[in-house]
Parts: structure tokens; C-alpha cells; sequence
């Protein structure tokens, strides 16, 4: 544990070693401490910056990591939109920044990896315990019973509240913390150690059930019951996990069934995203307002309108189709691939749609469950929600893909991971 908080390196590579861990730290929280942390890690990179230390620029990795950035600056040139494509080219900004600090930045990102996805991961689940402290706080103050902790009124946005931050995107960093401490456990011999990480475990599948996003519970679904066995487990011990954690999520949706708040979200409101809109009914079915949106996209199928222009181009067609939720709240297509569409054309999407491919083909080249998990994850979120418009996805996104490729190693399925003890 000394060693995990305090690495034994230089003093340049220390002090980049604790401003990556406290940007990590505060993803969950205001952006200020995000934007403040990237900046002094960015400001102390260029003060250490030796030739010989940099590492190659012009990888095919590197242009992976920043096309989403490439493909938003080179649409500004024909949007109709110039004031909204800047705001979107500078929320990106990070996306090519950090990429470009991790070149120029001599610390040993593969040495520190595990220590990084630890701190990150134990900050996580301190989160969602002061979370599930103050709901409870709240409930004795209304002298409510226990179970309204499944009620509306603490699950989903409102349980993320306090944190300020949408429920999907903080969705998306409880995952990523999740898969790693569940690495840890079956890695983990030590029965004290096991139980510790069983129950950080624990409180994060908690987290992610009361944050009710229905993409990254279906994204964890098939990391947990594919991924994490075909990765770092082999013969009975991947079949034995298979099971339990298949049986597990039997038992995860039986309970589900039996709470009508967590029925509504995960299962009444997925049938109804994924419905065609009625003339009885005022909803605004995602699949409805998909249909709306590609229609707009294929208006420039090649290029597209522009950066900028995605909410602007729906208002319209919106209020024609009686989307008046959707034109009223100025809601953009909810769908990262037909953002892309509608901003960049068939040409963004596919350096998208081949990003992912990549990040996907690089995990299983060198069986790494994280990077793969996070591909899954973005993957999932991209069907229900434009991340890459918002500061909280673009971090989760600039951060952890950045993270995952530079520290990317083979996995081997029969080494412990001594995590504390390096």
C-alpha cells in the first residue's frame, strides 16, 4: 500500500504519477477539478518534455485516439453552424490532448496501470457509498421507510444528483471500476483480500442498479458473462464462472421484476424506446426520433451538415412528427452513430465505426479484459446516448481509451496480479 501512494521513481514522474491519479479521482465530480488536474498535467509535461524521452506520434494508435477529434474539426469547414461547431471542437479538445501528453510525458503508464485502475476504482466505490449514505440520510429526514431507496425518486438521475452529473456517463465509469475489481477478485488468493474486494464489488453492481442505465447494464452483461471468463480464466474455472455469474444475473433480473421502479426503467421503458410512435400516446420513442434522424443525415449522406448543426437540423422534423418533448427540450438524436451521420456523413461514421474496430481488434491482440470492456461499454452507450457532445462523456472517453492503449499489455491467464505489492 506505500508503494501505491508512493511510487518509487523520480520526482518529475512522481508528481505526474499523483496529478493522473486525482484527474482520475475527480471524473465523478465538477468539471472544474477535471479541466484544473488535465491542466497542471499538461503544464508539468511540457516543463519535463526531453527528446529522448518522447515517444512516437505518428501511430496508428495515436490517429485512433484522436479521429473523433479530426473528424469534428475538419466538418467545421462546411457547417452552417460555426459558433455551436467551435463549442463542440473545444469540449473535444481533450480527446487530442491527452493522447499527446501521454507521448510527451515519460512516466511509465504500463508500470503504473493497475495502481491507477485501483485508485480509481476504491474512489469509485467511496463514491457510490457516500451516495447510497445520503439517500439514506434523506429517507430518515422524510421519515420514509427503507424501500424507497427503489423508488423513483432515488434511482437513475436523481440518484446521481448530488454528484451533478447524468446518470449514463457516471454509468460508465462505475463499469469500467467494476470489471477491474472483479479482475482483482478472481485474481485475489488471499481469503481476507477476496472478501475486501467482494464487497467493493458489491457496492458498485449496487451503484450501477440504482444508476439504471439500461445500455451499460447490458454492456456489463456481456463483459461479466463473456468477456471476463474468455480472458483471464481458462478450463473449470471459466465454465464454474460462467455459471454463477449467469445465475447471478437471473436472479439480478427476478429482482427486477419484483420492484415496479426498476421494472419501469429496465424493461417497461426499453420496450417503449424501442416502439414506434403512437398518435394516443404523447412519448417520444428513441427509435421513433432515430428514424426522424437518419432521415435528416441522408439529406447530405456523404458529409453531412456540419459540426453544430445536429439539434438545429431535428427541431423541425421534431415538431412534424409530434415530438414536441424532443423540440421543446431541443433533444439531439440520443445515438452517437447517427450524430456522426448527421454532422460528418457516411465518412465520420465510418473512421468511427473503424476507431471502434480497432480499440476492439487491439484488446483481443493482446487479451486485455479493460480495453475491451471499455470498447464494449462505449459501444453501448454510442445506441443510446451522443457521449461525445458532452464534457463528462468526452473525458470518460479521452481519459480511459488514452490510458487503456498506451498502458496495453498481453495478459497472461495463469499470473496473479500483485497489485499492492509492486
Amino acid at each position: 500500500m506505500e508503494k501505491l501512494l508512493r511510487p518509487d521513481d523520480t520526482l518529475n514522474n512522481r508528481i505526474s504519477y499523483y496529478l493522473l491519479i486525482l484527474l482520475l479521482l475527480s471524473l465523478p465530480f465538477n468539471l472544474f477539478y477535471s479541466h484544473l488536474f488535465l491542466i497542471g498535467l499538461a503544464l508539468h509535461t511540457i516543463i519535463q518534455i526531453r527528446k529522448t524521452t518522447i515517444k512516437p506520434l505518428l501511430t496508428r494508435a495515436n490517429f485512433a485516439l484522436a479521429a473523433v477529434f479530426f473528424v469534428t474539426l475538419l466538418s467545421i469547414i462546411y457547417t452552417s453552424n460555426k459558433p455551436q461547431a467551435f463549442t463542440e471542437l473545444g469540449r473535444q479538445v481533450t480527446i487530442l490532448l491527452i493522447p499527446l501528453i501521454f507521448c510527451f510525458n515519460p512516466l511509465d503508464l504500463k508500470k503504473y496501470r493497475h495502481k491507477f485502475l485501483l485508485v480509481f476504482s476504491l474512489g469509485c466505490t467511496i463514491t457510490i457509498t457516500y451516495l447510497f449514505l445520503q439517500a439514506i440520510s434523506t429517507i430518515k429526514y422524510y421519515h420514509l421507510p427503507l424501500n424507497a431507496l427503489a423508488s423513483p425518486a432515488f434511482t437513475n438521475h436523481n440518484f446521481s444528483e448530488p454528484l451533478e452529473i447524468h446518470a449514463t456517463f457516471f454509468s460508465m465509469q462505475i463499469a469500467i471500476a467494476l470489471v477491474y475489481l472483479l479482475y482483482v477478485l478472481v485474481r485475489e488468493t488471499v481469503k481476507t483480500r477476496k472478501f475486501f474486494w467482494l464487497t467493493c464489488c458489491g457496492i458498485l453492481a449496487m451503484g450501477v442498479l440504482q444508476l439504471s442505465s439500461k445500455s451499460i447494464f447490458i454492456a456489463l452483461l456481456l463483459i461479466i458473462n463473456i468477456a471476463l471468463p474468455l480472458f483471464i480464466l481458462k478450463g473449470r474455472n471459466r465454465f464454474r464462472f460462467m455459471a454463477i455469474s449467469a445465475a447471478l444475473f437471473i436472479v439480478v433480473m427476478a429482482g427486477i421484476y419484483t420492484r415496479d421502479t426498476f421494472k419501469e426503467r429496465y424493461v417497461t421503458e426499453l420496450k417503449k424506446d424501442l416502439s414506434q410512435s403512437t398518435d394516443t400516446e404523447l412519448t417520444d420513442p428513441r427509435l421513433a426520433r432515430w428514424s426522424v434522424a437518419i432521415s435528416v443525415g441522408a439529406q447530405s449522406p456523404v458529409i453531412g451538415h456540419g459540426a453544430g448543426t445536429e439539434i438545429g437540423m431535428l427541431k423541425d422534423p421534431f415538431f412534424d412528427h409530434r415530438f414536441y418533448r424532443s423540440y421543446l427540450a431541443g433533444l439531439n438524436a440520443h445515438n452517437q452513430f447517427i450524430s456522426f451521420f448527421i454532422k460528418s456523413g457516411i465518412a465520420g461514421l465510418l473512421i468511427y465505426l473503424c476507431v471502434l474496430v480497432f480499440g476492439i481488434r487491439t484488446a483481443l491482440a493482446k487479451r486485455d479484459l479493460l480495453l475491451m470492456a471499455f470498447m464494449v461499454i462505449i459501444t453501448a452507450v454510442s445506441f443510446s446516448e451522443n457521449f461525445l457532445d458532452v464534457d463528462k462523456g468526452i473525458f470518460f472517453y479521452g481519459v480511459f481509451f488514452s490510458l487503456l492503449m498506451f498502458s496495453a499489455s498481453s495478459e497472461t491467464t495463469g499470473t496473479r496480479t500483485k497489485i499492492l505489492c509492486n
